[in-house]
């Protein structure tokens, strides 16, 4: 990690007009694509990306996500927010990483976590579908199984996730990590839907 770091503090310094500096990603590239310097943190910054991934989520839901899930109604409001907003963070990660990618010259270094930003909100999106607590208290119990899930395909890397990394650029980046989200949001959608309806204090 330290060698990327260092190879990357060089080519952000170099202004030569050689290919690096033709292809240096804009600031907001950076910034989303290290999840807001969140896949600078040590160790397992994948993890730490994560993490913040799902700080962020639960922060934007608790602000503005319930008012708009009630709004566009019961259930197209809470099967379609989830989905748009990991949709949205799946297209702006490729985007964001493609840039840092041709900048740096590395096919996928580790300071790189939007991936596991958009893996995350699609492996978090079921505990949306199940009518129970958010709360502070009851609603981290159930960020839990897909956090712990995610974390698992992203490392295990089943198929196909590890054939996606094959892919060229900002794809090869990111598209592994949705594969992943996906295993996670199917496996957190039986384990929180068997919470709500066995953790009484999760149905209020």
């Amino acid at each position: 990690m330290s060698e990327e770091l260092s190879r990357v503090e060089s080519l952000e310094s170099r202004v030569d007009g050689s290919g690096a500096s033709r292809h240096k990603a804009p600031r907001w590239a950076w910034w989303v694509a290290t999840g807001f310097g969140s896949g600078y943190l040590k160790p397992a910054p994948g993890t730490w990306g994560s993490l913040a991934a799902v700080v962020a989520w639960w922060i934007l839901f608790h602000l503005f996500g319930f008012r708009l899930i009630e709004k566009m109604g019961s259930f197209c409001g809470t099967l379609t927010l989830p989905l748009v907003l990991a949709f949205g963070m799946v297209i702006i990660g490729i985007l964001a990483s493609d840039r840092v990618v041709r900048e740096t010259g590395l096919k996928d270094p580790g300071f790189i976590v939007a991936d596991e930003w958009a893996g995350m909100w699609i492996a978090l999106a079921p505990i949306l579908w199940h009518a129970g607590s958010l709360s502070v208290g009851w609603g981290l119990l159930r960020v839990v199984a897909p956090f712990a899930l995610f974390r698992l395909f992203d490392i295990w890397k089943p198929w196909p996730c590890y054939q996606l990394q094959v892919l060229p650029g900002g794809i090869g980046v990111v598209i592994d990590d949705v594969a992943a989200g996906i295993y996670a949001a199917v496996g957190t959608f039986f384990i929180d839907g068997w919470l709500v309806q066995h953790v009484t204090m999760l149905r209020t």
